[in-house]
């Protein structure tokens, strides 16, 4: 069963680079919203109380970070 997986990141970001890599490398579909390019994914973001990339929902469970152990429990890998 594949979750919803959604990825704020920033072109900047070595970290965010890194979790998508980890979602690639693991198979894992994923959305990403990219605040640098994106005005509105900023905004909604920022709306949600972050100010920092990455942050990564995975179904309603949010990671502030990369978090590999996290996201391995929450995918269930």
């Amino acid at each position: 069963m594949s979750k919803n997986v959604v990825i704020y990141s920033s072109n900047s970001c070595g970290y965010c680079a890194m979790a998508k890599e980890y979602f690639n490398e693991k198979g894992v579909a994923y959305t990403e919203k990219n605040v640098s390019t994106d005005i509105e994914a900023r905004k909604d973001l920022m709306a949600k109380g972050f100010m920092g990339v990455p942050v990564i929902y995975v179904e309603d469970e949010v990671i502030q970070g990369f978090d590999k152990a996290r996201l391995d429990t929450l995918l269930g890998l």
